[in-house]
Order: structure tokens, then C-alpha cells, then sequence
């Protein structure tokens, strides 16, 4: 592999890294330092879109970038947006004013199921405030429904509230009676 080749995959994995912590602290607000590793690690783990011998260090210097930027700051061992950063994560498409749109929709609606134990219920109250915030809409108490790809998204929030399997992320090619789904979302 050329020079050329390497540098510019290079670019790519830190612009993902970035864009990974960006969205990992819009999702979930405010992180400690000790949680922000973990959870962005274990989501690009899963997404394969980091070299698992080079995660804490990339994670770092990425972080150092972003706080050097003006996007994140660290108070009181708490990790968090600056208003630099909540536009970068809403430009991006990934803060809590809404996930990127394309152009043409493809025709999936991307349903979102969960069954938290009522014991943990603040964690099902916050999985829902973030669905809400994201411009989901509700089929039932449990049920969640977006008409775009949020995967990544779905990812990270599972990772970052340690859900795991008790939220599962389904595309669908058809649902009985969307008519009122496709109005709210402005979809045909």
C-alpha cells in the first residue's frame, strides 16, 4: 500500500473515532472518563471499525483532538459537549436534534423493541426519553419505529446503558397500517 493509500485510511479511522465519541456523548449526555473508553470501545469493536491493538491509544489521542477543538471539555472527571460540540453532533447528524436523513428513503422502517425489567426501571424511562429525543416514534410502550438506518446509533446507546439483548434492532420491509407513520415522518 502506497503512502498516499495509508494516510488517507488513517483519516478515515480518526474521523470515525471522532464521530464515535461525538455521538457517545450526545446520546448519553455526560460520561466519566472511566466510562467513556469502554463504551466507545465496545461499540466500534462491534462495528469493526477499529484495529483492536491500537483502541485506548486512538481513543485518546482522538479525545485530546476534540478538547484541543473546543468540542468536548473534561470538568470534574465528568466528559462532556461544548456548544462547539452540540452543533458538530447535530451537523453530524447525531446529536439529540435528529439523525441524519438521506435524501430517498429505502423503503425499511427500522423498529426498535425492548424489554427492560421493571427493577430497572430509570434505565427504561431514559432509553425512552432518548427515543423521543431522536424523533422515534411509539407503536407501543416498548415498541419504537424510525424510517432510517440508526444502527450505529442503537449500537453505541446499547453499549453506553448496558442493554445487550434486552433491546433489539429490527428493519422491516412492511408494516400493517403505516399510512399514519409514513405522514409523521414525511415519508412515501
Amino acid at each position: 500500500m502506497g503512502k498516499l493509500e495509508a494516510a488517507v485510511r488513517k483519516d478515515i479511522r480518526r474521523t470515525r473515532i471522532n464521530k464515535t465519541i461525538i455521538t457517545t456523548l450526545a446520546v448519553a449526555g455526560i460520561l466519566s472518563v472511566a466510562v467513556l473508553a469502554p463504551s466507545v470501545l465496545g461499540a466500534m469493536g462491534r462495528l469493526g471499525l477499529i484495529n483492536p491493538s491500537q483502541k485506548k491509544q486512538s481513543i485518546k489521542k482522538s479525545l485530546t483532538r476534540l478538547i484541543e477543538g473546543g468540542y468536548v471539555r473534561i470538568q470534574d472527571g465528568e466528559i462532556e459537549l461544548t456548544k462547539r460540540g452540540e452543533i458538530l453532533a447535530s451537523l453530524m447528524g447525531q446529536g439529540s436534534l435528529a439523525l441524519k436523513k438521506p435524501r430517498r428513503w429505502d423503503r425499511k422502517w427500522r423498529v426498535l423493541v425492548f424489554d427492560i425489567p421493571e427493577r430497572r426501571k430509570t434505565l427504561r424511562n431514559q432509553i425512552r426519553s432518548t427515543l423521543i429525543n431522536l424523533g422515534f416514534e411509539r407503536l407501543q410502550d416498548s415498541v419504537w419505529i424510525y424510517p432510517y438506518d440508526c444502527e450505529d446509533l442503537i449500537t453505541l446507546l446499547k453499549a453506553d446503558l448496558k442493554v445487550g439483548k434486552d433491546v433489539l434492532y429490527v428493519i422491516a420491509d412492511r408494516i400493517e397500517y403505516d399510512a399514519p407513520l409514513r405522514k409523521t415522518f414525511g415519508v412515501s
